[in-house]
């Protein structure tokens, strides 16, 4: 893939896979990327969701 047509996860994926010694195929890279878009898009939306200033954390977490 050549640096003009690498998307912007492609870096972090790269770094991450050499980090985690994780073997990675390049067919796996769209899924992979796939995943990181979804994950992230999800997280944005948990951050952007604004919290009163006296907000506590629950004691006691159940299903």
């Amino acid at each position: 893939m050549t640096a003009s047509k690498r998307e912007p996860l492609d870096d972090y994926i790269d770094a991450v896979s050499k980090a985690l010694a994780l073997p990675l195929e390049e067919a796996w890279r769209p899924a992979v990327r796939a995943n990181l878009e979804v994950s992230l898009r999800l997280a944005r939306l948990v951050d952007e969701f604004a919290l009163p200033d006296e907000t506590e954390p629950a004691p006691v977490f159940t299903a």
